[in-house]
């Protein structure tokens, strides 16, 4: 059965755009936060058109845009508004048909923007590599690494870094501390500080 925009009704259009967004299983729950709750009915019709596979997982639906339902997705980016659509509704659709163009012109497919939202499984999170500079860096395992190092080392937000070396702080076999000698620290050293609790942290040390 080949489904048309014109068949879908705006509720039933935005459930397929926010799944499209996502790009990957849905559940209801999460549905119902990023855009319309999904229904026993619409599920049903959109699952009968081939648009979305809704799978139940313990006593919730898990929902997930086909490649029919990409295909169509890419076809409401250019079809008119629904039938007796509101302004918010219109607005929407006049968005939709920019990203459309943009589309068009740059040859790209809604996968292009969409289907790689989220990070590889494999991607290091910023304490991982914190870990890793801090082993390279480091002259045995427990020995103490000045922040101003380790930040030159990572490429990444400092607030990114300031979390994750807060959540390490809080890891049995870390430890983020003051400079002793406060006399020794250098404008670097202090740039390079982390806030945790009330007192400026400048070195770190992780046991093997």
């Amino acid at each position: 059965m080949t489904a048309t925009p014109g068949e879908l009704t705006g509720t039933e259009r935005a459930v397929l755009l926010v799944l499209m967004a996502r790009a990957r299983p849905v559940p209801n729950s999460e549905l119902a936060a990023l855009g319309p709750a999904l229904d026993k009915p619409g599920r049903e019709k959109l699952n009968r058109l081939g648009l979305i596979d809704s799978e139940r997982v313990g006593n919730r639906y898990v929902h997930e845009l086909t490649d029919r339902g990409w295909r169509l997705c890419r076809e409401l980016l250019d079809a008119p508004p629904p039938a007796r659509a509101t302004g918010p509704a219109k607005a929407l659709q006049t968005i939709l048909a920019g990203l459309g163009r943009y589309l068009e012109t740059a040859h790209l497919s809604l996968a292009d923007v969409f289907g790689e939202t989220a990070a590889p499984p494999d991607t290091p999170s910023v304490e991982d590599r914190i870990r890793a500079v801090y082993t390279e860096l480091a002259p045995r395992p427990g020995g103490w690494v000045p922040l101003r190092r380790l930040r030159a080392e990572l490429d990444a937000p400092r607030d990114a870094v300031d979390a994750a070396l807060a959540t390490l702080h809080r890891t049995p076999g870390v430890s983020v501390i003051p400079e002793e000698n406060q006399k020794q620290l250098t404008d670097e050293d202090r740039a390079a500080a982390v806030l945790i609790g009330d007192r400026p942290k400048h070195l770190i040390a992780i046991e093997a």
